[in-house]
């Protein structure tokens, strides 16, 4: 008898040989599009979200899956207000710290805001199918938790203000341990620090102000004898070898960085490395075979004897068609079919007849936001939020316009701009801001240059 995807979640993160390669849909809000409910619903009815998580369950046959895909949990709790959405993730759109230094000591309880739905779906869902699934607890990590509560200001602190940064980080980092604490109690099998804004620092940020909150946090988890996980997205390329040294079993990354690259520096660490089938252009907007093609292609350039995971590159878009991730789950769980089915197959391309600014010969500097997902992607989120808020203070002075990979016409058109990384921002047509939020001052004066 083979073994059970629990088991193989637990061999890969015990960096053991792979007799497979395990799957592990992130399907949160997708989950509510399989049985016909809203994001809302989901992401607030216990009921409902196990029904569509038994539903995940049964159609993707995942090995490993995660419970609740939701970063603003905690900010919730904390007093953040939250932009509902029917097709989409919640987004943050008050930031409580944005006026003040003060740091808040308050730590949420089990017993606060939608944890208590979460622990309740977790223990049905475990005694469901913990059995033959591992379970993913998700916690918001410390930087994007403390974007959350902090806003925009955060990135100019980080220049100016370090001190109190540094006090932030050491609360949101309090937190995401209680968090991990709380996944440990339920009984989680992995339990996954989610923070997309690390992707938008350089390595010398990162080794100053997460390195080692991120590797106590880590080896806290290890201590409480579970495995951890460490998602990031954007383009955190320049990140990996810093990510690793802080420690964790695995690190889940998105489309935006060469897999077969990472996977180089995440084997010299022994750290499992998880990703990342394109969301938009291939999950969403693709066939059936595309699907399947892609996967096969990520695999076969993948060292797969050992620490590897197949994936999303994050959670999974609410309206991908389901026979999209069915193709994908396929291709993974039957490989050698899977590429004699699509040997001769060529994927869909998104050329269209695009027209881009004459850049030479503009009235104005023009600003350009490229992003995956605004509300879905935090750092996407948080880019546009910079932008728009040096939009406001130079107001007529420069253009601004975003485009999103989430719709077909700004895919061509990005893919024209040939844009190496998302989120980013360029201005006149040049490339400023790759995976990298700006503070105000600094954007205000690059955009003052180009007048």
């Amino acid at each position: 008898m083979g073994l059970t995807g629990k088991e193989l979640i637990y061999k890969v993160h015990r960096h053991e040989e792979l007799p497979s390669i395990p799957w592990v849909p992130y399907a949160g809000i997708h989950a509510g599009f399989l049985k016909g409910y809203t994001a809302i619903e989901v992401l607030k009815d216990a009921d409902k979200l196990l029904e569509c998580l038994l539903e995940v369950n049964r159609i993707y046959v995942p090995d490993g899956q995660p419970v609740m895909f939701d970063l603003q949990l905690e900010a919730e709790i904390l007093g953040c207000d939250l932009l509902w959405l029917d097709d989409n993730l919640p987004a943050v759109r008050s930031h409580p710290l944005a006026e003040t230094d003060e740091i808040p000591d308050k730590i949420p309880q089990k017993d606060e805001g939608r944890l208590p739905m979460v622990w309740d779906v977790m223990r049905r869902l475990k005694a469901a199918v913990g059995e033959k699934t591992a379970l993913y607890g998700l916690f918001c990590g410390p930087f994007t938790l403390a974007s959350h509560l902090r806003g925009t200001n955060l990135f100019l602190d980080m220049i100016r203000n370090q001190e109190y940064v540094d006090k932030l980080i050491a609360y949101t980092t309090s937190i995401a341990t209680a968090m991990a604490d709380y996944y440990a109690d339920e009984g989680m099998d992995v339990i996954a620090a989610v923070d997309p804004l690390v992707s938008q620092i350089s390595p010398a940020h990162f080794e100053r102000f997460f390195s080692k909150p991120y590797t106590g946090l880590f080896d806290h988890i290890r201590a409480k004898g579970h495995f951890s996980s460490y998602f990031v997205c954007g383009n955190a390329t320049k990140l990996i070898d810093e990510m690793c040294r802080t420690k964790p079993d695995a690190i889940a990354i998105d489309e935006n960085i060469d897999m077969a690259a990472a996977q180089k520096i995440t084997q010299k660490y022994n750290i499992v490395i998880g990703g990342n089938i394109p969301l938009t252009t291939t999950m969403l907007f693709g066939n059936q075979q595309d699907n399947m093609k892609t996967t096969i292609d990520l695999i076969d350039s993948l060292d797969t004897d050992r620490n590897v995971i197949i994936a999303p590159g994050c959670d999974i878009p609410y309206h991908v068609p389901p026979a999209n991730a069915i193709a994908c789950a396929e291709a993974v769980h039957e490989p050698d079919m899977i590429r004699e089915i699509i040997k001769n197959y060529e994927s869909t391309d998104f050329d269209m007849d695009i027209e881009l600014p004459d850049y030479e010969n503009l009235k104005k500097p023009l600003m350009e936001v490229l992003t995956l997902d605004p509300i879905a992607c935090a750092a996407c989120t948080y880019m546009l939020a910079a932008a728009q808020e040096v939009k406001d203070i130079l107001g007529d002075k420069i253009d601004m316009v975003e485009y999103r990979y989430n719709n077909r016409e700004d895919i061509a058109r990005i893919k024209k701009i040939a844009a190496t990384a998302l989120p980013s921002i360029y201005i006149n047509g040049e490339m400023k801001y790759p995976s990298i939020i700006p503070s105000r001052d600094e954007l205000i004066a690059e955009l003052e240059k180009a007048m």
